[in-house]
């Protein structure tokens, strides 16, 4: 985005100043009326008068316009006022868009205000338009609300409105704004209709959401007010600064957030970086840029454009820095801030950047040029390169028009990365040694020397050849100060052993003494060094010159005469102690030269020369440098060289001259240059030389002469100083200078060009020296806050180098404080200002206050590396600390994730609390304790299964933490982890290593959780449809639903969960399964195109965690493939399952569901019986992570006439009989018929009689019915006993036989067990386990609207003759329509309900009494109770229909037609009209399906059609079928005493012929054979015969039955009806004692028989039978006695048990049937009431040995309700509660 300039802020006064200038007249526009339609008649809604005057009419027209299609009629009623006017009302009529004005006048009295209406009418309604008429007012408008844009804190925005005279006067106007609002104008006047612009200025200081009030007073006083709300928000300001590109690789990352780093960058070149400035806020912020505060001498290589600018809201801004460097090899460091507006936050930016220069060398540091003879001259040459990639300006200080060196370019530029070859010619002009060092100027760069050597002879003169040795040699004597003696005295002290030779053949002095240090060797010399300090330039030099020049510089001035120049004197001095020889090199064409060229000098003498300048015309410019060589004399032949290594090259001597011929009135050359001069020296400390370079570039075309005056600045030094430039050519300076202190110099040079006073260029330097400077932060402290002890805490310090100069540092920390203190880094260099975050380490060892001093010594790079060097300084830092201590503690110390489902993942936060007044650094630790059946090493090998997002963090002081834990059980257990935490230390991290210690973990929470995998079962299941005739059992059985719940309640294996969700996963028709698991999904059978066979099966979630199911097909688990990519070729099983699926024969819905925990959910399978034969279908049950279960869906459909009986199983087990057993019960073997016939078995027995044969004619097996008919959709139950002999297993196969059917060869199989031996483990006695019995009776088929209160009644163990109820409701659910019922109950009379039949109303329920009479025989019971209910009213439908037909049919039957053809017309057309009137209704037939077409639809269109054409025979409503299933064993009663005693007490014995147990006359002939049988049945039936034909019988008979009834026939038995006529013997009654044993066993005997024969004699023999007559008192105690014992005696009558059990269970009845329909509440507060006491005792029921009657409930009665039938037993309420108490009197 691009920045925006600053805004100014206007001021208040500025406003007020102009208050009016922004008014602006403009004609009043009359704003548009308001229109309104009503009902198609558009009309202004309100007229308004304005300026009116007394006594004046004003008049408006008001305007109708029907904007309706259709005509509009209205009429209207004038004003009710006088004052408005219009004319008289009359209808109007509005054609669709025709207006009609209606003129209303205004005619006021009074000056005052007006308000009228005047109404019109419509058919539609009606509707007015006010009249007004206003006084003229001041009246000002302006919006209600501003809302100002958001705003930066001391920022400011602006908004403006309209502010409108809208009334009748000239206004004057004030604002009061609230701060931080502004409004200008502040005040001013409004002429009528006119308006000016309001302007809002925001300026907030605080972030706040403003809501002011601004008032307007305004009028002719300003009395009036009026106020607008003014709303804005303000914002803090930020911005974040982000370096775009890479960053810098030597920036440690934390130094400073934000560093832009430009790397190496090119002296004098430019670099542009990009700076984005990031916005974050909502609001638009403006920013400055300032640079950090920096002393004064800075040379600023940094720049930024942008001082101001303005950041959008949520947007960047772009800002561009430059860095040019100036110094070469210097990093610069500096820092922009950036300050939003009102700085209030301050971003640093920090940029680093350093400045590189050329790297100029040479590809050998000499040149030999060997020996030539006078007059030849040779080149060689000379490879230069730039290994830098900044172009170099390079120059050899040499001028090659006078020296016997030359070079081809002695001046150029080299590129980057460049390497030139440079030609260097020698051409001596006289027979000597020549050798010149010269140097090679680079600017921004050293400079560096060129040793040329060379050797001339000439015919006469052979001087000794100077080679690279002899410069080595020369170098070091030169050190040691032995080459100020010719080489013939250095040979004769060589040979005088006064000298002698190193290992390289240098000389040296011989030691003085052994221990003398060694010799001097030539050092190095700072390139810089040697060239300014040579003896002449500076007063310094590095060795004393061997020969020295008095002037270097001569200036001939102004030679006009070019004949007349004066020479000017030249001296020489020889410093050596031999003779020298000097020979001037002096080219003919050279306008300068030496006189004498050659001459030679004494020892220590010293010789004048003269300078000859001869110039050859004028007006011209001239300059050179002379070059002449001094060598000893002796070296003039080889001859004289004794020894090699004193050779000694010659040393040259140059002077720089020069001079022009310009005339006064002629002007000198104009020179064109290019001067790239720095403006400072770069920064050394005090009293070091610091150099520069200047470079002066000649771009004329003639060439400049120049000269540097350093008389005027004597601070600086210049090399060289004088001297010529050609053009295209360049000429390097090199400048020294030497600050003295830390103030800052100017030094100004004056280059002279041209010799011209007027082409002086002044170059104006600075320079300063750099004292070592180091800032530190908060004035020398460091504040650590409160630290736990044995941890650490690490603050950021920064230190800021305040010079130009980089320096070394070093911090110091003391011994005894190292171990609580340290810094990093702890040496190290800081950059020129730089400011160096250095990270402080505080470790407290024990809870105190430390108060710690360190130092820090910085020093030079240049200086010594030890910080004791003399040039360090030293600052102190004090640092100020707290050691504390401090604990964790978990927010919850346990922390329960319940259930969580395995393999998947839950979270949860433990928040760690931090109460002291120290951070803490934690690390914790997570143990993990496995609970459950499980292989303990199994579950060791098990990673943690509980994740923490971090294990190692902090918590700062009195604050807390979260740590997320991630909780992915891997096995169905119980799991704990103990977490625990260990404060982290710089001891405790390493403790292996010595001197560290770790310290103890510390409890900190406990974290729980139960991995579960989800589950499901089935609690219940029905049937509809073809299969409703099967029972809940039998369905359970069918289904193997109960192994399905105990796979379901298994844990999955691996390979189950190999997908752990439905996927889609094969490609074959058939695909894989994971699971080892197979069960049956057994249909059952029915006739081909009967009702689908439709089982819904109820789904609850058992489980803890949701689960998802999903029944997959094995078409759901296939992957979809293209066309060409299926398998054509399938196998047989492959195609039934395609057939299958294709035809939809298996349907479940739904398919797939979600379950949350304890949600049921119903699921329907169905099964269609559309072709013949068995139909199967693999169908996974898949569990989402958790089980897979195979269902082998299973269906059987068979032809309609077909015989067929269902067999689920080949093989069946009884119940496990103990051996022994007197009377084993019956067990039941179930047959369902699945066809649509009736179906006749016969079990054949042979394999029976066998097996009986094998065990001594004892019967094992014992078939009770082993023929017998099965109805359709029925079951038939197969009574067998199985009787063990010995403890084992038996088995039998017996074939059945289905007459015109298929028959079946079943295994049956019982198990014999000794119960002495297994004792309790045999528990056998159940009569059926919770699994198998269902308890839901929620679920009921789509459209029943009837169901039961529980579906299984399981009475348990009962004994024989025992007798046994349950109540039972049948609820009806409609609420608009009753339903009938009727059980079915069938033959048997053990079973009998009340009622069997009867209506239930809508919303209500009726009461069914189960009653089951156990027989003599013990047994199992399992009875299926079916109850039909059918609709009320559709059955009541279906028999009107019914009976409708029937009439039809009995008529059509009766009826007959006359067809004959040769009859008249007449009687033809009477017999038609009489059958036409006749025949109404269609023919009365039965609707026969037809033969079955291919498809369906054409099926039922067929049937349809017929049905459509004969009157089909109505078809009764549907009915619902209700299975109640009923349960018990039966056993004996020695077995149910031997077992069962203490549940004796709770059943009562109903037994009706006195005697003991009868054995069934079925049971007992089961064993005979079939003649015994035959003859049984012959005598049987003879006897019967003549009874049945002996009239005297059938008279006795009738008697009998005419005989009347008796009163105490109430109380007649079997029993005593055979002693009624016996006598009794004298003496009174015997009394019968109670048996004290309930549970002695029932073996009625003869003296049963003989007591019960009393106690029935006792009821008709009187006292006086006996003869005697007694006295009162002891007729009296006979007399109570006797009343005692007739009592006791019909206590203990059958009958009256009977009659005492039958009012109990009517009584228990009907406080339930109450309670059912709310009239009683059986859970409310016991009330007593108080009877009168009576005078009759109480009979007390016992049990008593012999007797039939049992009486007494297993529990305490409390309480009875009042039953409210007249036909019920009168009982008396004497408390509420759960248990009963009863008191009857005898009758």
């Amino acid at each position: 985005m691009l920045a925006q300039m600053p805004r100014g802020l206007p001021s208040a006064n500025s406003g007020r100043r102009r208050r009016c200038n922004s008014i602006r007249q403009h004609s009043v526009r009359k704003a548009k009326e308001k229109k309104g339609t009503f009902w198609g008649t558009e009309v202004t809604e309100v007229l308004h008068w304005h300026g009116w005057e007394l006594g004046k009419e004003f008049t408006k027209h008001l305007s109708l316009k029907n904007v309706h299609v259709k005509t509009q009629k209205l009429s209207y009623r004038p004003p009710a006022t006088r004052f408005f006017i219009t004319v008289f009302p009359q209808p109007i009529v509005l054609s669709p868009g025709m207006s009609l004005t209606l003129p209303i006048i205004f005619r006021p009295l009074e000056k005052k205000e007006y308000e009228d209406s005047i109404c019109f009418e419509k058919p539609e309604g009606k509707f007015s338009v006010a009249l007004r008429a206003t006084l003229p007012r001041h009246k000002l408008l302006f919006p209600d609300t501003i809302q100002l844009p958001l705003c930066a804190v001391h920022d400011f925005t602006e908004a403006s409105f309209p502010l409108c005279n809208v009334g009748d006067l000239m206004t004057l106007f004030n604002w009061e704004t609230p701060s931080p609002f502004q409004l200008t104008p502040v005040s001013g006047m409004l002429e009528p209709g006119s308006e000016c612009v309001v302007k809002v200025t925001f300026q907030p200081q605080v972030a706040l959401v403003y809501d002011a009030i601004a008032v307007c007073w305004f009028g002719d006083n300003e009395e009036q007010k009026r106020t607008i709300q003014l709303r804005a928000i303000a914002k803090y300001p930020r911005l974040l600064v982000s370096v775009l590109g890479e960053l810098c690789e030597d920036v440690e990352p934390g130094d400073f957030r934000d560093v832009l780093c430009f790397g190496s960058v090119a002296v004098g070149t430019t670099v542009e970086r990009h700076v984005e400035i990031c916005n974050p806020s909502v609001v638009s912020v403006p920013f400055r840029i300032e640079r950090a505060k920096e002393p004064l001498l800075r040379d600023y290589v940094f720049s930024c454009d942008v001082t101001r600018a303005i950041v959008p809201a949520n947007g960047k801004l772009l800002i561009s820095v430059c860095f040019s460097p100036q110094t070469v090899g210097v990093q610069s460091v500096d820092y922009f801030i950036i300050e939003p507006v009102g700085s209030l936050t301050q971003t640093v930016l920090k940029v680093i950047g350093s400045c590189k220069g050329p790297l100029v060398s040479l590809q050998h540091s000499f040149m030999n040029f060997g020996w030539l003879n006078l007059g030849e001259c040779v080149t060689q040459p000379l490879e230069i390169s730039n290994i830098s990639d900044v172009p170099a300006y390079y120059q050899f200080d040499i001028d090659g028009r006078e020296s016997v060196f030359s070079f081809d370019r002695p001046c150029g530029v080299l590129s980057g990365m460049a390497t030139l070859i440079l030609r260097v010619t020698f051409q001596p002009t006289h027979p000597i040694i020549c050798y010149r060092r010269v140097v090679c100027l680079v600017h921004q760069q050293n400079p560096f020397f060129l040793d040329l050597f060379g050797t001339c002879h000439s015919d006469t003169t052979k001087p000794a050849i100077l080679r690279p040795r002899h410069l080595s040699w020369y170098r070091t004597n030169m050190a040691r100060g032995l080459t100020f003696y010719p080489p013939d005295i250095l040979s004769s002290m060589l040979r005088e052993g006064k000298l002698q030779m190193d290992e390289n053949r240098a000389l040296k002095l011989p030691p003085q003494v052994p221990e003398d240090k060694p010799p001097e060797e030539y050092p190095y010399i700072d390139p810089m060094t040697e060239y300014f300090h040579d003896g002449i330039t500076s007063d310094l030099t590095i060795f004393p010159p061997h020969v020295s020049v008095s002037v270097r510089e001569f200036d001939f001035g102004c030679c006009v005469r070019l004949q007349e120049v004066e020479p000017l004197p030249l001296c020489l001095t020889n410093h050596t102690k031999g003779k020298i020889t000097v020979t001037w090199i002096c080219r003919p064409e050279s306008p300068f030269r030496v006189t004498p060229e050659t001459c030679d000098i004494p020892p220590l003498k010293s010789t004048a020369f003269r300078l000859i300048f001869r110039p050859s015309q004028l007006n011209t410019l001239y300059a050179a440098e002379l070059e002449g060589f001094a060598f000893y004399k002796v070296l003039r032949h080889y001859s004289n060289m004794e020894e090699d290594s004193t050779m000694c090259p010659s040393w040259c001597l140059t002077i720089r001259l020069r001079g022009h011929t310009f005339e006064t009135d002629r002007q000198h050359f104009i020179p064109h240059y290019v001067l790239d001069s720095p403006k400072v020296f770069p920064a050394v400390g005090p009293n070091t030389n610091t150099y520069c370079s200047v470079l002066l570039w000649n771009v004329g075309t003639s060439p400049i002469t120049f000269c540097m005056n350093q008389d005027t600045c004597h601070s600086v030094l210049v090399k060289p100083c004088s001297g010529y430039v050609a053009p295209g050519a360049h000429q390097i300076f090199l400048l020294s200078t030497q600050p003295a202190d830390m103030a800052t110099h100017q030094h100004i040079l004056s280059l002279q060009l041209n010799s011209y006073p007027k082409y002086t260029q002044e170059i104006q330097l600075r320079s300063s020296g750099e004292s070592l400077l180091l800032l530190l932060e908060g004035d020398g402290k460091l504040f650590f806050k409160p630290t736990c002890v044995g941890t650490s805490t690490t603050r950021t310090y920064t230190i800021k180098n305040c010079t130009r100069l980089p320096m070394h540092f070093k911090w110091k920390i003391q011994e005894s404080d190292s171990k609580v203190l340290s810094v990093k880094p702890a040496t190290g260099v800081i950059q020129p200002n730089e400011a160096l975050a250095q990270a402080w380490t505080f470790t407290p060892g024990e809870e105190t206050k430390y108060l710690l001093r360190s130092w820090v010594s910085v020093w030079r790079a240049q200086g010594s590396s030890a910080p004791e060097f003399p040039e360090s300084t030293r600052y102190t830092l004090r640092v100020i600390g707290e050691g504390a201590l401090g604990t964790i503690m978990a927010q919850e110390e346990q922390l329960d994730l319940g259930n969580i489902l395995v393999g998947s993942l839950q979270s949860c936060d433990l928040v760690l609390l931090n109460n002291g007044t120290c951070s803490l650094n934690y690390i914790l630790h997570v143990e993990q304790i496995i609970a459950g059946p499980c292989d303990p090493e199994e579950v060791l090998r098990d990673p943690l299964a509980l994740e923490l997002d971090h294990y190692k963090g902090m918590i700062p002081a009195r604050s807390k933490a979260v740590v997320q834990a991630t909780v992915s059980p891997a096995r169905q257990l119980h799991y704990t982890w103990a977490i625990s935490y260990t404060i982290s230390t710089p001891k405790g991290e390493s403790p292996s290593l010595p001197g560290r210690t770790k310290r103890a973990e510390q409890a900190l929470c406990c974290v729980v959780a139960t991995g579960v995998y989800p589950s499901v079962c089935v609690t219940d299941v029905c049937a509809a449809g073809s299969a409703r005739g099967i029972s809940k059992l039998h369905l359970w059985r069918l289904f193997a639903l109960e192994t399905l719940n105990q796979y379901l309640e298994r844990e999955p294996t691996s390979a189950e969960l190999t997908y752990r969700v439905p996927t889609r996963h094969s490609v074959c028709p058939v695909p894989r399964v994971h699971t080892p698991i197979l069960l049956d999904f057994n249909f059952g059978a029915a006739p081909i195109e009967a009702e689908p066979s439709v089982v819904i099966l109820m789904l609850e979630n058992n489980g803890v965690v949701p689960v998802a199911w999903a029944f997959l097909f094995p078409s759901d688990q296939k992957i979809d493939l293209e066309h060409w990519a299926e398998n054509t070729e399938f196998n047989p099983s492959e195609l039934h399952q395609m057939r299958v699926q294709d035809n939809q024969l298996f349907s479940v819905s739904p398919k797939s569901g979600r379950l949350f925990p304890g949600q049921e959910q119903t699921v329907q399978l169905s099964h269609r019986h559309d072709f013949i034969g068995t139909d199967r279908l693999p169908v996974l049950l898949k569990v989402s992570h958790g089980r897979e279960i195979l269902l082998n869906f299973i269906g059987v459909t068979v032809e309609r006439e077909q015989r067929y009986v269902h067999f689920t199983s080949t093989k069946h087990l009884f119940t496990p009989i103990s051996i022994g057993s007197s009377s084993p019960p019956k067990q039941i073997y179930e047959l369902y018929n699945g066809g649509s016939m009736a179906v006749a078995y016969e079990i054949q027995l042979d394999s029976v009689m066998k097996i009986q044969e094998e065990n001594f004619q004892h019967p094992v097996f014992v078939c009770l019915n082993p023929r017998g008919e099965i109805l359709p959709g029925t079951t038939s139950h197969i009574e067998w006993v199985f009787s063990p002999l010995e403890a084992r297993t038996y088995s039998v196969d017996v074939p059945i036989h289905i007459f015109e059917g298929d028959s079946a060869l079943i295994t049956f199989q019982g198990i014999g067990y000794d119960p002495h031996i297994m004792g309790e483990t045999a528990q056998f006695d159940q009569v059926l386990s919770a699994s198998v019995t269902p308890g839901s009776s929620k679920l009921t088929v789509p459209g029943q609207t009837a169901f039961l209160s529980q579906h299984r009644i399981c009475l348990g163990n009962i004994p024989v003759y025992s007798k046994s109820s349950r109540l039972v409701f049948l609820n009806n659910a409609s609420e608009s329509e009753a339903v009938i019922f009727a059980w079915q109950v069938g033959t048997s009379n053990m079973l009998q309900i009340v009622p069997e039949m009867g209506v239930v109303q809508p919303g209500e329920s009726t009461h069914c009494i189960i009653t089951l009479q156990a027989s003599g025989n013990a047994c199992f019971y399992n009875v299926d109770l079916v109850c039909e209910v059918v609709m009320q009213q559709p059955l009541a439908k279906y028999e009107e229909a019914l009976q409708e037909w029937e009439t039809e049919k009995q008529r059509q039957t009766v009826e007959f037609t006359i067809t004959e053809q040769d009859l008249g017309v007449r009687l033809r057309c009477w017999v038609s009209g009489s059958v036409r009137r006749k025949l109404t209704l269609p023919p009365i037939k039965n609707l026969l399906a037809p033969n079955p077409p291919v498809s369906r639809s054409q099926r039922r269109h067929l049937i349809d059609k017929e049905a459509s054409r004969l009157w089909a025979k109505p078809e009764p409503p549907k009915s619902h079928l209700l299975h109640l299933g009923v349960t018990a064993r039966s056993h004996s009663m020695d077995d149910f005493l031997s077992n069962f005693c203490l549940e004796l007490p709770t059943f009562f014995l109903c037994r009706k012929d006195g005697g003991g147990v009868r054995t069934d006359p079925v049971l007992a002939l089961v064993g005979s054979s079939e003649q015994e049988l035959q003859v049984v049945t012959d005598l049987l039936t003879a006897v019967i015969r003549g009874l049945l034909e002996d009239t005297q019988f059938h008279q006795a008979v009738s008697r009998s039955l005419t005989e009347p009834v008796p009163y105490f026939h109430q109380f007649w038995t079997s029993e005593s009806a055979k002693h009624q006529g016996r006598k009794r013997s004298p003496g009174g009654s015997s009394r019968v004692s109670p048996s004290p044993d309930p549970c002695a066993k029932d073996e009625p005997g003869e003296e049963e028989e003989e007591r019960q024969e009393e106690c029935e004699m006792s009821l008709v023999t009187s006292p006086r039978a006996a003869g005697e007559e007694p006295p009162d008192s002891l007729r009296e105690v006979l007399h109570q006695e006797q009343l005692r014992e007739e009592k006791e005696t019909i206590a203990r009558l059958p009958a009256f048990g009977n009659l005492l059990e039958l009012v109990l269970e009517n009584t228990l009845q009907n406080i339930m049937v109450e309670a059912s329909r709310g009239e009683v509440v059986l859970t409310a507060r016991p009330r007593v009431i108080a009877l009168p006491p009576s005078s009759r005792a109480t009979p007390r029921c016992r049990v008593q040995r012999g007797q039939d009657c049992v009486c007494g409930t297993g529990t305490a009665a409390a309480g009875l309700a009042q039953g409210t039938g007249e036909s019920r037993p009168r009982v008396w309420a004497l408390g509420g509660g759960a248990g009963l108490a009863l008191a009857i009197s005898p009758p």
